[in-house]
């Protein structure tokens, strides 16, 4: 037997957390899968730390070890991640081959 709160889905868990306008967000935030548009943020916000706090090493290696985590945990729980990332090294293994030796020999 559940109890009722062993049933709740996580929105409905996470819900009392949420402002109103969280909440309204969260039916677009799930359309996104992994961690793409996050990084993305990570990348941009790390971009402007260097950019006003250029000689803040503590800030910079902290904003480059959360991006690495993110992209860490990115190829580690996306299947897709995995795919594209076996077939990125393949077409750099293919392109390496082509350098060292031309398709037309």
């Amino acid at each position: 037997m559940h109890t009722k709160h062993e049933e709740e889905s996580p929105p409905e868990f996470y819900a009392g957390s949420l402002t109103f306008a969280e909440r309204e967000r969260l039916p677009a935030a799930r359309q996104f899968e992994g961690l793409r548009e996050e990084i993305a943020v990570l990348r941009v916000k790390l971009q402007t730390a260097i950019e006003k706090h250029p000689d803040d090493l503590k800030l910079l290696t902290h904003g480059i070890e959360t991006l690495v985590r993110a992209v860490s945990a990115q190829y580690r729980l996306s299947p897709k991640a995995r795919k594209d990332l076996a077939d990125n090294m393949a077409n750099l293994l293919n392109s390496l081959g082509d350098q060292i030796l031309p398709p037309d020999r």
